[in-house]
């Protein structure tokens, strides 16, 4: 489990003050944020860094801004929130071996959904943040989740380049049949740096100080992030399955 510099862990109410915030907008509820209240950036060694106090008026402007990207019905009865960075060993395990069964037991029948929300956490990890990036521009066309996997399949790959990793993320785009051209203008720009940074802001205000965090229902779930079998008893029993 990858540790995250700060330790800035709130309690519990922060969490259920975001559910009550997030059933009030909705997940991809927009503010428009200049980028002027984040510094300049190199467009291939973006590092990831904490806003300044007032950065934002209210939580609910933190949650509308921050834009977590589902996978599933608004309505389903579970809802899982996953911060995650790409260049963690530790969310590899979890999008590659425990997401797949998530998905297909439980998210294709509508009884969870799950949102994701970028935590590049910087330092050693050097490109998460653009990384991250990548996954929004996917996003762009519609491609997020086949990214998603692809970047965690490739994490060894691209993780220890010497330069930013971005002629790999292009090509990753081209295989899967995005436009490359549209792709490789915005991972080379500035666009989602805005988002991403909310997405970071949001889990420190939640008090994510690792990677991955999961809340299940407003609840962390430690570390049954490791494997299904973990979180499948966690799943049921919101359901109400099961003994």
């Amino acid at each position: 489990m990858a540790p995250q510099k700060k330790n800035n862990r709130q309690n519990g109410s922060s969490v259920k003050k975001f559910y009550w915030i997030l059933g009030a907008i909705g997940v991809l509820g927009v503010v428009l944020i200049g980028l002027s209240m984040f510094r300049t950036r190199g467009a291939a060694t973006d590092q990831p860094e904490d806003l300044p106090p007032g950065a934002f008026a209210s939580q609910q402007e933190l949650v509308a801004a921050a834009r977590g990207i589902s996978n599933g019905p608004d309505n389903a009865p579970v809802k899982l929130l996953v911060f995650s960075d790409y260049m963690c060993p530790a969310c590899k395990q979890f999008a590659l071996n425990v997401e797949p069964g998530i998905r297909d037991q439980y998210i294709k029948n509508g009884q969870v959904q799950l949102v994701y929300y970028d935590f590049p956490l910087g330092g050693a990890h050097k490109y998460s943040f653009l990384a991250s990036r990548a996954g929004r521009c996917a996003l762009d066309q519609n491609k997020f989740w086949e990214y998603h996997d692809l970047l965690f399949e490739r994490q060894s790959a691209w993780s220890f380049e010497r330069d930013a990793p971005v002629p790999q993320f292009i090509e990753y785009a081209r295989e899967l049949g995005l436009n490359a051209q549209e792709f490789e203008s915005c991972v080379r720009s500035e666009k989602h740096s805005d988002v991403v940074t909310a997405n970071r802001a949001l889990g420190l205000n939640l008090g994510v100080n690792a990677t991955p965090t999961i809340y299940m229902n407003g609840r962390m779930v430690g570390d049954a992030w490791s494997s299904f079998d973990k979180m499948k008893p966690l799943i049921d029993r919101e359901l109400g399955i099961g003994g």
